[in-house]
């Protein structure tokens, strides 16, 4: 049995975890909020966004852009986007495991993969493979839109260079604060976005604009890249947050329930320990005795 020092020990090192684990959740909490705020507050802008890429794309000549360019996919670019940060449960694991899962699909079907990583979890995890052509670290804590725009940037460029016939970004997306999955989105080429269902509701027409589609297609392109970065940011800016509070608060559990079990252990050991030199005393009263 651990002597009372060695146990006494170790329900203080647990109970000073334990205070680090809460104050981490209640930071994480914090921190929450303000990436849950940006997030729903950028929805609408991406929503108008894709409503204008819908009726601009929706019945012109794609030919002529080079982002909507569609070629036989031979080479596929994965953006993987995670946190910075660690301690926050399973949630990059999750993302990277996706990432590995379409790498092997693609791979199967005789394709070329590289790995473009934004966050530090991704690089770490993915450089081992060989196949991350470019990366992007120590943006994810304080990222702004120009952060997305210098990935998008790099991305389209090596699209129409060649390097890629595919892009898919894969990134965590925040459904509520006990619920973050990890998802892969469509980025190049840039497809028509308008559904079927959608055509129908829609009252038929077509709308004249100033300056010619063509010229507002070639400026809106790029945003809408920019757009879907900085949207994939904000989901794992959220997520990670949500994550490592759910994660924290596990973990001070956990610490509470170590801390009752030694307590038990000690309050077994002073017991012995107690028994012990009670013996001894009884048994040096009959030495005396005899």
């Amino acid at each position: 049995m651990p002597s009372l020092k060695d146990v006494k020990d170790k329900i203080v090192g647990v109970k000073k975890t334990a205070q680090i684990t809460s104050a981490m959740n209640m930071v994480a909490s914090a921190k929450l909020r303000g990436a849950q705020e940006k997030m729903e507050n950028f929805h609408p802008y991406a929503e108008k966004f894709n409503e204008a890429m819908s009726n601009l794309s929706g019945g012109g000549n794609t030919d002529q852009f080079p982002l909507m360019e569609v070629r036989e996919v031979k080479n596929v670019e994965l953006v993987v986007v995670t946190s910075d940060r660690g301690l926050c449960g399973s949630f990059n694991s999750n993302i990277i495991k996706l990432a590995e899962q379409k790498r092997r699909k693609y791979e199967a079907e005789g394709k070329t993969v590289s790995f473009v990583c934004v966050g530090k979890k991704a690089n770490q995890s993915l450089k081992k493979t060989g196949k991350v052509r470019n990366q992007f670290l120590d943006i994810m804590s304080d990222f702004q839109m120009f952060n997305a725009r210098e990935i998008a940037q790099d991305v389209a460029l090596n699209f129409t260079n060649g390097g890629a016939d595919k892009v898919e970004v894969i990134y965590g997306h925040f459904k509520s604060v006990a619920v973050q999955r990890p998802v892969a989105q469509d980025m190049l080429p840039i497809t028509p976005l308008e559904s079927e269902g959608e055509a129908e509701k829609r009252i038929s027409g077509d709308y004249i604009y100033e300056p010619s589609t063509e010229e507002i297609m070639d400026v809106m392109q790029p945003l809408y890249l920019n757009v879907i970065i900085y949207n994939a940011m904000l989901q794992v800016g959220a997520s990670e947050h949500a994550a490592r509070m759910a994660a924290m608060d596990n973990a001070t559990n956990a610490c509470k329930d170590i801390v009752s079990d030694l307590t038990l252990v000690y309050n077994k050991a002073r017991q012995a320990a107690v028994t012990g030199e009670l013996m001894d005393i009884v048994g040096g009263a009959e030495a005396l005795k005899g």
